[in-house]
């Protein structure tokens, strides 16, 4: 949990330390490996420098602090001319929570600089993140119930929760807490384990309780929604070996952004691609194909097919009379 104790606040009170850590990571990872004499000529480069050399007692600083904050490592290849490369590399990979904050606070970075074009530079809103994602941290760390009132979509009245909070997951611009349910069994009430997700913005009210919890020793985030196209989990739906046909540019779009973790094209046509995947055929997947009906089409397996088929046929039937 190292990492969640880097605040925001923290960068904006360093921010130009806060731009060499960034500079250090980047340029040593895209070397692979680098002697400090070649990563000295390449600091010197840039406007960060001034023309001072960056002395090796703050580079063994920025190091400390760079592991403190990203849980990054850089180590030192002394059998191959003392060479510096990141130690982990496993942790940059596209969807770790270091590499999602060490390319989101760069952006961050390069837009605060661009100040004076900020009537042209658009960004996506996030509802709710920052009035409950602190708290919601701050249960995970300190192994604390929450009380929740949460207000699902459809339903009149809000209902009240005491959840475990497993973990956090960002999707669609939309935060999502992933909570766990537990009771144990007694004369008068039958058992309780099953988990639940709740999204940020339709939590009414929030608060920590004092009342403890230990999470599951197994218990993995990445592996629990890995069969998931987003946040929904559900156990009546198996995963299944899914394959798509994208057409014209959207093969582009598929391939360059993969829908499923497990996405791999295994075929190309004229105007077309087709993509294997193998995850869960939930309503959020539905809705993706939908909002691409000429674009995309399943292929296998035909229930899903004919699952599209019908909603498209309802989609159709909306318009009839207009």
């Amino acid at each position: 949990m190292h990492l969640l104790k880097m605040t925001i606040i923290v960068f904006m009170k360093t921010p130009t330390k806060f731009r060499e850590y960034i500079w250090l990571v980047n340029t040593i990872r895209k070397a692979g490996k680098i002697s400090f004499a070649k990563l000295q000529e390449k600091w010197l480069e840039t406007d960060m420098s001034e023309g001072v050399e960056l002395a090796r007692s703050t580079f063994n600083r920025h190091k400390d602090a760079i592991e403190d904050m990203f849980g990054i490592f850089i180590d030192c290849d002394r059998k191959n001319g003392y060479k510096y490369y990141i130690g982990n590399e496993e942790v940059l990979k596209e969807e770790s929570v270091q590499n999602w904050m060490l390319s989101t606070l760069s952006v961050n970075h390069i837009i605060s600089e661009s100040l004076s074009l900020q009537d042209r530079i658009l960004l996506e809103h996030i509802p709710s993140g920052k009035k409950y994602l602190q708290m919601v941290i701050n249960g995970m760390k300190e192994k604390v119930k929450l009380a929740i009132k949460y207000k699902r979509y459809g339903y009149e009245k809000s209902k009240e929760f005491i959840l475990e909070p497993y973990c956090i997951k960002l999707f669609k611009q939309r935060w999502y807490v992933l909570g766990h349910f537990h009771r144990d069994a007694t004369s008068e009430k039958k058992g309780l384990d099953n988990m639940a997700i709740f999204s940020f913005d339709r939590i009414i009210e929030m608060n920590l309780t004092e009342q403890k919890f230990e999470i599951k020793k197994d218990f993995d985030a990445k592996s629990f929604f890995s069969e998931s196209f987003g946040v929904l989990v559900m156990d009546n739906v198996e995963p299944e070996k899914i394959i798509l046909r994208a057409f014209d540019n959207e093969r582009f779009y598929v391939r360059d952004l993969p829908i499923h973790s497990s996405q791999k094209e295994i075929c190309q046509g004229e105007n077309y691609s087709d993509f294997e995947l193998y995850m869960r055929p939930t309503s959020d997947f539905y809705s993706y194909i939908l909002g691409r009906s000429n674009q995309l089409k399943v292929l296998e397996p035909q229930w899903v097919a004919d699952e599209i088929y019908s909603m498209l046929l309802d989609a159709i039937n909306m318009y009839k009379n207009i």
